[in-house]
């Protein structure tokens, strides 16, 4: 149930004064700093504070536009670029994208995340998708598009088709970008959100780590959307999936309990957002993924692929939330319920 005065979407409400937008680059090296255990404790008390403790929202991802994406964002097994042994796939069709959210709904999924690989999308494109999440939404699920670069009026159009949230990850800091992409500014990005938060659809937000950046980069990532006007409502942490033919492959993984640090931070830096473990959770043991759960994290991809990487199976996810007594969160029709059963009573 919302608490109707300071209501953050499906927490316990947010206590403004946990909000902050100025944090500086030191304060937030500083959070990466500290003990684990303290920083931990630190990021266990807020979550707490904003989220029912032991809840987890679940999401299902859907690759419905697939390869041949004219980006060359080294990380991505997508690019037209890059020899990765991904299929190109054209737009798939209505009633194939309805029958996928239908079945994720059935395995307990309450938010749907269509995703496709364009640098932008056509706004013919637009109108096809719009379909697809009034369809989605029509099933009691909350919709969740990763389209590329949109335009204010593409992004106003999806949010008239009842679009709840926008995906588009600013992926490292400013300084390490030019590292990863350059076949678009970061500044590109920062538009496209400021486009989807004008159009008042909920924002999705995060990065990926691993990917050879520095503690430093981490801090100014995670700086940049903690500083935004409004903080993201979900925040998506990627710990990377090296694909065979992408520049990225062959790097050092990233120490495990600096991913646990990065999702504390998170936490820490925006208490009234999901925290999202995101890709990479194949390659993640039980023991770490608890870690994350302990840091912060609240939100995970369900399903047995994440647009073209693997993920988790659902029997190995319902297995390990009863070793650790975690639960789904409910799903938008539940809610709903709960929400009427409030005013009744009010």
């Amino acid at each position: 149930m919302k608490n109707k005065a300071n209501s953050v979407e499906g927490g316990l409400g947010v206590q403004h004064s946990d909000l902050r937008h100025d944090w500086s680059p030191a304060e937030v090296l500083a959070l990466f700093g500290a003990p684990f255990n303290d920083l931990l404790f630190r990021a266990q008390e807020l979550h707490r504070r904003h989220f029912e403790a032991n809840r987890v929202q679940l999401s299902t991802l859907l690759s419905i536009k697939t390869g041949a994406c004219p980006e060359d964002c080294a990380y991505c097994p997508q690019s037209a670029r890059y020899h990765t042994g991904v299929k190109a796939e054209p737009l798939m069709d209505l009633g194939t994208v309805t029958a996928a959210a239908r079945a994720a709904k059935e395995q307990g999924a309450t938010r749907f995340c269509m995703g496709a690989a364009w640098r932008a999308p056509k706004d013919r494109d637009i109108e096809k998708v719009a379909d697809m999440v009034r369809e989605v939404r029509a099933l009691g699920l909350e919709t969740c598009l990763t389209l590329g670069m949109l335009k204010p009026e593409q992004a106003q159009r999806l949010s008239d088709a009842g679009l709840d949230y926008y995906n588009h990850n600013l992926d490292t800091s400013a300084s390490y970008y030019k590292e990863i992409i350059t076949t678009r500014e970061y500044g590109d990005r920062l538009d496209t959100l400021e486009n989807v938060r004008a159009a008042g659809i909920k924002v999705c937000c995060g990065g990926i780590v691993g990917m050879g950046e520095s503690r430093e980069d981490r801090a100014e990532l995670l700086r940049t959307l903690a500083n935004l006007p409004q903080h993201p409502e979900s925040v998506p942490i990627n710990n990377l999936v090296q694909v065979e033919g992408t520049p990225l492959k062959g790097l050092p993984q990233l120490d495990p309990l600096e991913f646990v640090r990065t999702i504390a931070v998170a936490r820490v830096l925006m208490p009234g957002a999901y925290v999202r473990l995101s890709a990479g959770r194949s390659e993640m043991s039980d023991e770490l993924q608890a870690l994350c759960f302990l840091a912060g994290a609240n939100s995970i991809f369900y399903g047995e692929k994440l647009l073209t990487t693997g993920n988790p199976q659902h029997a190995r996810d319902k297995a390990l939330f009863e070793r650790l007594g975690l639960r789904a969160e409910a799903g938008v029709e539940a809610q709903s319920a709960c929400d009427s059963e409030a005013r009744a009573q009010a």
